[in-house]
């Protein structure tokens, strides 16, 4: 394949998961079961429920951040899969089910990992027990290897054993590996019973996993055209009360594979079986829609799932901005460790686009719309897919001012930061963080085509909304559409608020109604920021505090922001992708003796921190462990109050306090991230002003 045609699809594949995964979750257990969703649904043909925006779910969350360990990792171990667990996922909240130590399989080896237990011993029999070692997490994690690993089955394979190995065992990980390979396969043939027998070579003969799906396939052989027959068959003899546990990875395996044979290649009808059939139902329909997506392409039929999801998937990590996926960009990204074995093959503009500090849409992608939206009018839409390497929106006859009528406006716009208001469902808890930040420069490309129907007399403005008070800014004077392609660039503003928009305002100056299009090819933002937090503006959200992500601790805010801690705690914003910065915070202690600010944080084990701490001023390396990089007695004048600055610049680190250069280090391991505050141990403090200048 091209890595065009791998970018999509890996595209089609993280589609068909995240529609699996959408579809099935308004009807997971306790509560329902298949028959309740039969008596309740009948045939589901479509989403059983509308989200305004749907929030991060453990089964995308895993696939997202675990295959991090192919970027931060030298080598691919088992040691090197629970340090990405250690580096992404929150203490406690968010990212996975935390349901008590020995209940929730995966809080079981995450606290397994925080006490010093390395994989796979972490996540194995022999620790844990059998029931829990066997649960279902080994599969739904691990499409993410097929996609890196296309038309390789074996490797696959054998990448999710190794990070099925950090939290499971046993029949699990004959699931990682099944739905690993499955997913490999898919790349090269559109045969769906081909994808599972070749799959199935995975999978060790004897086992109970080998036993259910080959029943499901022997089934289907004999009565191919009944699949609730064939479910009766999996529930009497696979059912939940003869594979205990949770969520046993043994009957959702069989309705993986069922739901792959009698869907027959077709991801929409993939997703409804598995989805019908109950028991795990986001779990399976999300394993079973990106094996059927990556095999079958994108199709149009695939509209009324694909639509509502307009290319964004929201994750719960500890890095807040690279929580609001671009389903298109994240395709790129994989597309780029697919090809790392070939790095001739690889476009060098999406080798330094997997490390940008902003965003680059290029819509390609046949329908891909990046998440940009219309609204303002219900006679302005985007028609994705409609023109080649652009997205199209419609405007539907409209009319200008006359009179005392009021003239048609609108507006099309992107989305980079969300509040909590914007979600109705909130189960894994995503921390969100802007990815743009003010002194930006953001580029759009568009063109605008002749009127199918009177004056072509539409004007835009560029725009940016922000996020607390939703305050409008336009950035520069209305014009005319161009005709032909032209570049509008525009530097976002200063502000002490995020901005959650950034758009296209349109207006129809002539009384005449018109109906037209116009297109727009790409749309880049790009450069260093500048971001100043007041804390009086932001709000509690998500646990925290709006703007920030957190690992441990309780953080607060109204005139300041305020973090207590019982052992250590981290509370950050920024972009994960900044490089040189000067992160700068007020502070006063309350209690405790660490007290810091952070630079460069990669993830909740590997950044720099500096400020003061058991009496002294220090800077600090913390990569899975804690170094002293540089430490000197505090100034004899210093004030509970004082304002910390962290200066990285290439591998040179300096502090200063109050404005008094204090201490300097040299250290490279790390090049980019977050910022924030830290407190190192246990105490209190409060900050009543925090900023990050990019360099």
């Amino acid at each position: 394949m091209t890595p065009e045609t791998l970018r999509a699809k890996i595209y089609a594949g993280l589609l068909g998961k995240t529609a699996g995964v959408r579809l099935g979750a308004p009807v997971e257990p306790t509560a329902w079961d298949h028959d309740l969703i039969r008596a309740t649904y009948g045939e589901i043909t479509g989403y059983v429920r509308d989200y305004q925006n749907f929030a991060a779910d453990d089964d995308t969350n895993g696939p997202y951040y675990f295959v991090r360990t192919l970027f931060d990792e030298l080598e691919f171990t088992a040691e090197a899969a629970g340090r990405t667990w250690l580096d992404y996922i929150p203490d406690g909240h968010g990212m996975l089910w935390w349901g008590g130590f020995g209940i929730s399989t995966e809080q079981t080896a995450f606290e397994n990992l925080q006490n010093g237990i390395v994989p796979p011993r972490s996540g194995s029999i022999a620790q844990n027990g059998l029931i829990s070692a066997e649960q279902i997490g080994g599969q739904i994690f691990s499409d993410c290897w097929g996609w890196v690993n296309p038309g390789d089955p074996a490797e696959a394979a054998r990448m999710a054993r190794i990070m099925g190995s950090v939290s499971h065992d046993g029949e699990a990980l004959e699931g990682a590996a099944y739905v690993a390979a499955a997913n490999a396969v898919a790349f090269d043939t559109a045969d769906i019973q081909a994808v599972h027998r070749m799959a199935r070579a995975y999978v060790t003969d004897g086992t109970a996993y080998a036993a259910v799906i080959d029943a499901v396939a022997a089934f289907h052989a004999s009565e191919p055209d009944d699949w609730r027959a064939c479910f009766a068959m999996l529930e009497a003899d696979f059912g939940y009360d003869k594979w205990t546990g949770v969520c046993h990875v043994i009957p959702n395996a069989g309705v993986v594979v069922l739901a792959l044979l009698y869907g027959r290649g077709d991801m929409p009808r993939t997703i409804e079986i598995a989805t019908m059939c109950g028991w795990d139902t986001d779990c399976n329909a999300g394993n079973a829609g990106s094996i059927a997506g990556i095999a079958q392409g994108v199709q149009r039929s695939w509209d009324k799932y694909r639509g509502p999801i307009n290319d964004i998937l929201i994750a719960s990590g500890v890095t807040g901005a690279a929580n609001i996926v671009d389903l298109p960009s994240f395709a790129r990204d994989l597309t780029v460790l697919a090809l790392r074995d070939r790095p001739f093959d690889i476009p060098a503009y999406w080798v330094s686009a997997v490390a940008l500090r902003g965003v680059d849409f290029d819509f390609t992608l046949p329908g891909a719309t990046h998440g940009l939206r219309a609204a303002g009018s219900h006679r302005l839409r985007t028609l994705p897919g409609l023109t080649d390497g652009a997205l199209t929106v419609q405007v539907d006859r409209w009319a200008g001012t006359n009179g005392s009528k009021p003239g048609d406006t609108g507006r099309v716009f992107w989305k980079p930061f969300y509040r909590e208001a914007d979600f109705d469902d909130n189960r894994y808890r995503p921390m969100l963080s802007p990815i743009v930040a003010a002194g930006q420069t953001a580029t759009f490309t568009l063109r605008g085509g002749a009127a199918i129907e009177g004056p072509r007399t539409v004007q835009f403005v560029p725009y940016v909304r922000h996020a607390m008070t939703g305050k409008v800014t336009e950035l520069g004077t209305w014009t005319d559409l161009p005709e032909d392609w032209q570049e509008v660039s525009f530097t976002l503003p200063e502000s002490d608020e995020a901005i959650d928009e950034i758009g296209l305002m349109l207006r129809q100056m002539d009384p005449t109604r018109v109906l037209m299009r116009f297109e727009i090819k790409r749309l880049r933002i790009e450069g260093p920021g500048q971001t100043r937090i007041v804390p009086a503006l932001e709000a509690p959200e998500w646990g925290a505090v709006s703007r920030f992500s957190f690992n441990r601790g309780t953080w607060t805010v109204q005139d300041t922001i305020t973090g207590s801690a019982q052992t250590d705690a981290d509370l950050w914003t920024g972009h994960p992708y900044a490089t040189d910065q000067t992160v700068s915070a007020t502070l006063e202690s309350r209690s405790g003796d660490s007290h810091l600010v952070t630079a460069r944080v990669r993830t909740a084990c590997r950044f720099y921190a500096a400020g003061i701490e058991g009496g002294r001023a220090v800077i600090l390396c913390e990569d899975h462990g804690t170094q002293i990089l540089a430490e000197a007695p505090l100034p004899d004048d210093i004030a509970e109050k004082t304002t910390l600055s962290l200066t990285a610049k290439g591998d040179k680190l300096s502090l200063t306090i109050d404005g008094v250069a204090i201490l300097e280090a040299i250290d490279n391991r790390h090049p980019r991230g977050m910022a924030g505050l830290r407190l190192g141990g246990p105490g209190r403090m409060s900050c009543s002003a925090f900023s990050i200048e990019e360099h």
